[in-house]
């Protein structure tokens, strides 16, 4: 766009709201604080406009509803394609839209009418907000092949913090690195944090290098490609990792209810249920 068009565009835009959204000077041109909180809600306007674009596609062909599910903090990754299968099996005319977001970004579309439904290992989410505990899975430790920890069966939580740790970083899995922190916030030792990492995935490769131990869901680490990997559960009573359904509170519409209904029901496929943890150690430990 050329510059004068953009400019009369803009002046037009500040006439309408009644603000200046722009400082301008000879050298340069600069947000107002006006402008600066204007801009934070034009992402959610192209969302918006963008999701009734795609409304009217889906409409096009043949889709009779749409339910648009927020997923945060890297969610299960073995009950997902279930889940997504069963709701394509049981009602195939609703078209279904997957938004992977931060949690905070999830809670605000949440409320904005952006998002109907989403996934998340936190409930800390706000007024207007229900959260309900739908899946349990136990915490254990990513280790490196051929690691000398791998002798336990189970490793005291003091062992593991003995080595550096890879984490996910909160702002990519907010909730998971909350419910983590708890656990590490009870041990006697301070943990060395070696790395933060945006997903999983990443974190499994630095394992799999062997810089570091991990701490993931179970189903995360048994869906890793990674080779030199190995999953333990820690000594003691298994920490478990909590996944919650999040949506405004409220009575739901029967799509979203449905759906909440397949959520509750829904089991791991055949061959990815996690192993119950041991019962505690004996006296010494015996090798895998």
């Amino acid at each position: 766009m050329e510059q004068s068009p953009l400019s009369r565009t803009i002046k037009e835009l500040e006439e309408d709201l009644g603000e200046q959204l722009f400082v301008r000077t000879s050298r340069s041109t600069r947000l107002t604080r006006a402008g600066k909180l204007f801009l934070e809600h034009v992402p959610r306007v192209f969302s918006a406009l963008q999701q009734a674009r795609d409304s009217v596609k889906a409409a096009a062909n043949g889709f009779h509803g749409q339910l648009r599910i927020a997923l945060s903090d890297g969610i299960t990754p073995s009950r997902l394609p279930a889940l997504l299968a069963l709701c394509r099996q049981e009602e195939p005319e609703v078209d279904i839209r997957l938004f992977q977001v931060p949690l905070a970004q999830q809670i605000k579309g949440l409320q904005d009418d952006l998002y109907d439904v989403g996934f998340a290992q936190s409930d800390e989410v706000g007024d207007g907000i229900a959260a309900e505990a739908v899946w349990n899975d136990p915490l254990m430790v990513a280790v490196p092949a051929r690691h000398h920890l791998l002798k336990h069966k189970r490793i005291p939580l003091d062992e593991v913090l003995q080595f550096p740790l890879v984490l996910c970083d909160p702002m990519a899995c907010e909730g998971h690195a909350r419910q983590v922190d708890r656990l590490l916030r009870h041990a006697d030792r301070e943990p060395l944090i070696a790395e933060r990492v945006a997903s999983f995935e990443l974190m499994m490769v630095v394992v799999s290098a062997g810089f570091a131990l991990g701490l993931a869901g179970a189903p995360h680490i048994a869906a890793s490609q990674e080779s030199g990997v190995v999953a333990r559960p820690l000594a003691g009573r298994s920490p478990l990792l909590t996944t919650y359904l999040l949506r405004p509170e409220g009575e739901p519409s029967e799509t979203l209810a449905r759906f909440i209904e397949r959520v509750q029901a829904i089991d791991l496929p055949e061959g990815a249920r996690p192993a119950p943890p041991p019962e505690p150690d004996p006296q010494e430990d015996n090798p895998p």
